[in-house]
């Protein structure tokens, strides 16, 4: 090989280098996780009677292996799901993952509201009350709401709620999470069920603030032909969160809403 060659060889050699060296290396780092939202109706499968199967919600959670879980309708100690079961903290149990439940209303001598899962440390937790106009009544609804760190050095929030049954509470409790959370400089995902449709007022005014994970999302009630998306996974700050993709898992026992799974990323 004459001495051309080999200059011209290690020439391509290193621009080939540089090319794949450019084709490798992400403009941003960022880590991906898992988050999943799920009514699980307190843990009664529909179809099974009065029968409770913390089992089997926690075997739809693990299979999916979500990083962070909304779950609603929770019920802790109440006569319907056994004195002494906390099914917030048995799932935390069963899935191997951190718990923060959040009380909305006395039930059956217990306690029934929504809860969160981590499989990072929870840092902090708090909880607060949803208005409801007394003038035309509805059940008294809350979030839970924790601060994780799942990259060193960057805490993300991350809150369940779900939203009464009557619209005019709902833009109420919108309004408010809105102006509870809007001075916080954290990334924030919230997620639930919000008894309102994409197209709706409730899910226009969240969207002032928050983006949600699907354009065209799957419809998740009921579990048998479904045709309505009420259940969704949103977040605040997509300067810092990006949606990589969401699915609607069908699983047509344990609840009688179907879980949503998001896939987002979280920018270094």
């Amino acid at each position: 090989m004459t001495t051309f060659s080999r200059l011209v060889g290690i020439h391509l050699l290193a621009i080939l280098c540089i090319n794949l060296s450019w084709a490798e290396s992400p403009t941003r780092k960022g880590k991906t996780m898992k988050v999943m939202t799920y009514n699980i109706h307190h843990c009664n499968p529909p179809s099974a009677g009065a029968k409770i199967d913390v089992e089997a919600i926690a075997r739809v959670i693990t299979q999916q292996k979500p990083d962070l879980v909304a779950l609603q309708e929770v019920d802790v100690n109440t006569e319907r799901s056994g004195k002494g079961l906390h099914q917030a903290k048995e799932l935390a149990r069963l899935t191997g993952m951190h718990f923060f439940f959040s009380k909305a209303i006395d039930h059956q001598g217990g306690d029934y509201g929504v809860a969160v899962l981590s499989r990072f440390p929870i840092l902090d937790s708090t909880r607060f009350i949803l208005p409801i106009d007394p003038a035309i009544g509805g059940e008294t609804r809350t979030i839970a709401a924790i601060t994780i760190e799942p990259i060193n050095g960057k805490k993300i929030i991350f809150a369940s709620t779900h939203l009464d049954l009557k619209e005019p509470n709902r833009l109420t409790q919108s309004e408010l999470i809105i102006d509870h959370f809007k001075t916080s400089n954290l990334p924030m995902i919230l997620a639930g069920d919000f008894n309102a449709q994409s197209d709706s007022n409730v899910i226009r005014l969240l969207s002032q603030q928050f983006t949600q994970s699907c354009q065209d999302c799957a419809p998740t009630i009921p579990v048998e032909n479904p045709n309505r998306a009420i259940d969704f996974i949103m977040f605040k700050s997509n300067r810092l969160i990006k949606s990589r993709s969401t699915k609607v898992i069908s699983e047509t026992y344990a609840s009688d809403h179907l879980p949503v799974l998001a896939e987002l990323t979280l920018l270094e």
